[in-house]
C-alpha cells in the first residue's frame, strides 16, 4: 500500500521537477565549520514589482545605482537561499522556504534537499528567521500538516507574539494582510512543538539567535560558530546586494518597519564587514554565500564562488 508520506515525497519530487522544466537545480554552496557541515539550498526565486522596495525612494540617486547593478527598477527576481546544517545527529533548517502557494517561481526546496540526500522526515530542527511567506509557508504539505515531521520547531518570542496576535491581520496593512492570516494559521499547528528563544540565546551548540528588527518586528539573524570561524545567517535583514549594500541608510518599502530595519543594515554591515565574517543571505544574489566590503561609497557583497 502506498502510504501517504510516501505518496507526498514522489509527488512533490514530480511536482518540483515540473516546475523546473528540464533545467538543473541551482547549484548549491558549502562550508565547514569544525565538524559542522552548512549548505545553501535553492527554493527558486521571486517576481516582486520593483515598487516593493524601491518606491519610497529618492528616484534621482536610486536609479544610476541599479543601472551600475544591472537590475531593473521594474521587476525584482530574488533567490530564496534556505540554509541547511548538519552537526552531528542533528539536521537543522534555517526557514523553510515558501511552499506551492506564494509563487510559481519558488517552492523547490524538496528537490534541493532530496539532491543532497535529505528526506523532510530527516530534518531534526527548523529554526525561523521570521515569517513572512518565503521564509514560512513551506511549513506544510498537501494535506496541511507539518512537512517536516519529525522537527522541533523555534522561533523569536517577539516574532511569534507578533503574528500570533489577532489584532496584527487588521493593523499589518491590507498589502500583507494575507501574510497575517498565513503565518498564524501555519504556527498555529505547530504550537506544540515550538520553543522560543530571545536575543544572545545559544539555539543549538555554537549557534547563537542575534535580534535584526526591523524587517518584521521579531526578525532574527544566527551566528554559526566554531572557534575563530563563522557564518552569519542573515534571513532578511540585508534584502539585496544592491540598494540594502550601496546605500544601507534608505528606508525600503520591504521592511515592516523600515527607519528601524535600515538602523539595524547600517550596524550589522559595519560589523561583518570590520570582522570580515561570511554571510548567507536569503536574497543575496547567487547562492547567496559571500562576505562584505567596505569602501568609500557604501558597501558591496563578495559573492563566494
Amino acid at each position: 500500500m502506498l502510504r501517504r508520506r510516501d505518496f507526498l515525497k514522489t509527488s512533490g519530487a514530480m511536482t518540483a521537477g515540473a516546475m523546473l522544466g528540464l533545467h538543473a537545480l541551482p547549484s548549491n554552496a558549502q562550508v565547514m565549520l569544525g565538524d559542522t557541515r552548512i549548505d545553501v539550498v535553492s527554493d527558486g526565486s521571486l517576481i516582486l514589482p520593483g515598487s516593493f522596495i524601491f518606491g519610497s525612494m529618492p528616484q534621482d540617486e536610486l536609479l544610476p545605482i541599479l543601472e551600475k547593478y544591472g537590475q531593473s527598477a521594474e521587476t525584482l527576481t530574488p533567490p530564496c537561499n534556505v540554509t541547511l546544517m548538519r552537526q552531528g545527529a542533528r539536521t537543522v533548517l534555517f526557514d523553510v522556504g515558501a511552499g506551492p502557494d506564494f509563487s510559481p517561481s519558488s517552492g523547490i526546496i524538496q528537490a534541493s534537499l532530496e539532491a543532497l540526500g535529505v528526506a523532510p522526515e530527516d530534518v531534526t530542527d527548523v529554526v525561523f528567521t521570521h515569517a513572512h511567506p518565503d521564509h514560512l509557508w513551506g511549513l506544510l504539505d498537501d494535506f496541511d500538516d507539518p512537512l517536516f515531521a519529525n522537527a522541533q520547531y523555534m522561533i523569536g518570542k517577539q516574532e511569534w507574539d507578533y503574528w500570533m496576535n489577532p489584532n496584527t491581520v487588521n493593523e499589518i496593512g491590507e498589502a500583507r494582510a494575507s501574510f497575517a492570516v498565513g503565518a498564524k494559521r501555519r504556527l498555529e499547528l505547530i504550537e506544540d512543538q515550538i520553543t522560543f528563544f530571545k536575543d544572545g540565546d545559544e539555539i543549538i551548540s555554537g549557534v547563537a539567535a542575534r535580534a535584526t528588527f526591523g524587517h518584521t518586528p521579531g526578525h532574527m539573524a544566527f551566528e554559526v560558530r566554531q572557534g575563530n570561524d563563522a557564518v552569519m545567517i542573515l534571513g532578511d535583514c540585508i534584502g539585496n546586494d544592491h540598494i540594502a549594500f550601496a546605500r544601507p541608510d534608505w528606508n525600503s518599502g520591504s521592511d515592516q518597519d523600515p527607519e528601524t530595519a535600515a538602523a539595524t543594515r547600517v550596524s550589522l554591515l559595519d560589523q561583518l564587514a570590520a570582522e570580515k565574517m561570511r554571510v548567507v543571505g536569503f536574497h543575496l544574489t547567487g547562492n547567496g554565500l559571500g562576505y562584505i566590503e567596505k569602501g568609500t561609497d557604501g558597501y558591496t557583497f563578495v559573492q563566494q564562488v
